[in-house]
């Protein structure tokens, strides 16, 4: 079996006005969807980022792909190796909230991408789910959080009609967000985007989720921008309300000193992003749970040798999202499935993405009991409505978008606005 076809096409999708640490969510959100085809007809599929500097790499790595054994995983990571190197990659802005976007993930992301669409092919033609080459099912469903955000009701200039979930910015919004998502959904664990308003505000919201869903296990994700002493005070206040803190605060060393003053566990998509970063937190004990992400870390497989390390260093394991359709939470699910101890339910955008923008046939994937189950059918189990693709690319066409800027977006609203990190 050889690789006759490579196809990678830019797609953007509306995505609300949803703060956070960087500023604002831009009007559409960019990925890639990528097709791997094999002589024999099958089809593997991958999604991943959509910016300038990921497509172009991207698109570099393609060409060199067909005549490859879609088996031979080694040589894809030798052209990207190489792709990367000629390509010399700078990283853009807000690469801090999304380390994808950093150029020292440039390897790691484009491997990703293809490496999804390689083993969804290799499970095609061996007729069996994806799951299956990852070691089989240590679960038959994977549960997943509700993801709150404060947000406004509609985007500067309204490029298109506002979104059905409305504002959100003060605690009874939240508490309704959080309801809506409950109820279409059924999840049975709440994260809070913050880092974006007053910390003490913040704080009263996951109160107010406190008093709303007493049980439910709660997490607030300042995302870096607080400092150390805010975010102890911070901990003072939410007491033990929290299922875990996640990068409330800045860096490695800060982190270790947080959990040392207040004896919380700490989270992170942030401060360990490769394996380099791994070996450091363990040594200073930075943090306590790892959110896995096969964008940056390198790929399904690097997701399942980052599960067994947080095992044997006695690390828990949950996932990080960005902004995705339904490729990438089907190759997110399948590899959490494969996990053993996948400790905590992990982090999705999904309920987020109109059901009107979504690739796959059938429409936007069911999330039931919060959890995604994992089918038994070949691969990802996924095929692409081209109808639904084309729209999409000629969304991406036409919004002007090449790079995520939430900086840039935030200063529409207020020109005087300025990154700061950490601010409060």
């Amino acid at each position: 079996m050889k690789i006759k076809r490579v196809t990678v096409t830019p797609i953007a999708f509306r995505d609300a006005p949803l703060l956070n640490a960087s500023g604002i969510h831009e009007p559409y959100a960019l990925r890639s969807i990528i097709e791997v085809e094999s002589d024999n007809g099958y089809i593997g599929l991958g999604e991943s980022y959509g910016d300038a500097p990921a497509l172009a790499i991207q698109n570099a790595v393609k060409e060199q792909l067909v005549g490859l054994d879609p088996f031979n995983l080694n040589q894809l990571r030798k052209v990207v190796q190489a792709t990367v190197a000629q390509h010399k990659p700078q990283s853009v802005a807000g690469a801090e909230l999304a380390p994808g976007s950093h150029a020292s993930k440039a390897v790691s992301n484009a491997y990703s991408a293809f490496e999804v669409a390689f083993l969804d092919l290799q499970a095609h033609a061996l007729n069996l789910p994806l799951v299956d080459l990852l070691g089989g099912k240590a679960r038959d469903e994977v549960p997943f959080s509700a993801y709150l955000f404060f947000k406004y009701a509609e985007h500067i200039d309204s490029p298109y009609p506002a979104d059905s979930w409305g504002e959100a910015l003060n605690e009874e919004q939240i508490v309704a967000q959080a309801r809506r998502m409950i109820d279409q959904y059924g999840f049975k664990s709440i994260k809070l985007k913050a880092g974006a308003l007053d910390p003490e505000h913040e704080v009263n919201c996951i109160k107010a989720l406190h008093r709303a869903f007493p049980g439910t296990p709660l997490r607030i994700d300042p995302n870096g921008n607080w400092s150390l002493e805010t975010a102890v005070r911070m901990a003072e206040r939410l007491g033990d309300t929290l299922q875990y803190y996640e990068d409330p605060c800045p860096g490695l060393e800060g982190m270790a000193e947080l959990h040392k003053r207040t004896g919380l566990p700490l989270a992170t998509n942030m401060v360990v992003t490769d394996f380099e970063e791994f070996r450091r937190s363990v040594a200073l004990g930075s943090v306590q749970i790892v959110l896995a992400d096969h964008h940056y870390w390198g790929g399904l497989r690097a997701t399942q040798v980052l599960a067994h390390m947080c095992h044997t260093w006695g690390l828990g394991v949950s996932m990080h999202s960005n902004s995705h359709l339904g490729i990438s939470l089907m190759a997110m699910a399948h590899v959490a499935a494969a996990s053993p101890n996948l400790d905590y339910a992990c982090d999705t955008h999904y309920p987020w993405q109109e059901a009107d923008e979504e690739v796959i046939k059938g429409g936007k994937l069911p999330i039931t009991g919060g959890a995604v189950k994992i089918n038994s059918t070949p691969g990802l189990g996924l095929e692409l409505d081209y109808d639904q693709l084309g729209k999409l690319h000629e969304q991406y066409l036409r919004c002007g978008i090449r790079s995520r800027d939430d900086v840039r977006q935030m200063q529409r609203y207020k020109p005087d606005w300025k990154q700061l990190k950490p601010r409060y």
